[in-house]
């Protein structure tokens, strides 16, 4: 046997050696839960794979608000919007009944601001008012769509909006994602092909500066850990059924290395904080795993 066959099967050994530790630790803490978990893990410089239910299509709740800040961008690379062009704010487009901090700061006033502040409230603070201001300034969600397929995004749908999703329980199945699909469009992501590397350069200081969801992915992680991430939640429908509690990032190794993880819980029965705490018991099972 040639030494490098030799050193292959060794190496392929050992990481499938990994892999079933990962999966162990994985399995055991879904074990019991009464939800749908989908899990993707992909290493950016190693191409280290994971995924368990990964081509799932799962709802995503917020988590589309990335897709949707990238399809903005695009339009901004193409010289169609401007960062700095003014968004107008009052009662028509700051509805009531919703999460957003947007309308927070400036209920009550006719102001306009520009649309980079829409954008860092819609995906820093995962604003629902400022997620459909920019789906408006698109055209629909079918801009987002054909954005994402024209990029080779497999497995992400979008048809509906925020307001819509708040009227109909159900419309909220038919934004979806699978988690293969969300590591592959954060790779697309930072390897500048889905944007110019100024858009990228922004759109990733903006998801380091998220403020949701504290309790999940980066909450078992080292302080001060860079993750660049998105957050999604539904929410307990009248039979405390919880439709999608989500996150995807990029993690920044000490290494200097990265990974992209996305865990989607879906039709979950589980408690907010148990369904929160299996996004961050994932999250610290894989910072662990890179870091041996």
């Amino acid at each position: 046997m040639k030494k490098t066959t030799f050193f292959f099967l060794l190496i392929s050994a050992f990481t499938f050696a990994q892999t079933s530790q990962l999966e162990q630790k994985v399995s055991s803490i879904l074990k019991n839960k009464k939800a749908t978990v989908g899990v993707s893990v992909l290493g950016f410089e190693n191409g280290f794979k994971y995924d368990k239910n990964a081509d799932k299509k799962l709802p995503m709740q917020s988590v589309f608000k990335f897709h949707i800040a990238a399809a903005v961008l695009n339009s901004v690379d193409k010289g169609r919007l401007s960062l700095d062009q003014k968004i107008k704010l009052n009662k028509s487009n700051l509805l009531e009944n919703t999460w957003s901090p947007l309308r927070d700061q400036y209920a009550g006033k006719d102001v306009e601001i520009p649309l980079s502040e829409v954008i860092e409230y819609t995906v820093a603070k995962s604003d629902n008012n400022g997620c459909d201001i920019l789906l408006k300034l698109l055209g629909g969600t079918q801009t987002v769509q054909k954005f994402m397929d024209s990029k080779g995004v497999k497995g992400f749908q979008i048809k509906y909006n925020e307001e819509a999703m708040h009227k109909d329980w159900n419309v909220q199945y038919q934004n979806y994602s699978t988690t293969n699909s969300a590591v592959d469009v954060l790779k697309k992501f930072y390897d500048g092909k889905l944007l110019s590397k100024k858009s990228t350069d922004y759109l990733m200081k903006v998801m380091w500066s998220t403020s949701t969801g504290l309790n999940k992915m980066v909450e078992q992680l080292p302080k001060n850990t860079p993750v660049a991430r998105k957050t999604g939640s539904s929410g307990k429908n009248d039979a405390g059924l919880t439709g999608a509690e989500n996150e995807i990032g990029i993690i920044t190794l000490p290494n200097g290395k990265h990974y992209a993880l996305a865990v989607f819980v879906s039709n979950s029965m589980e408690t907010d904080a148990v369904n929160c705490k299996m996004i961050s018991d994932i999250s610290r099972e894989v910072w662990e795993y890179f870091n041996k």
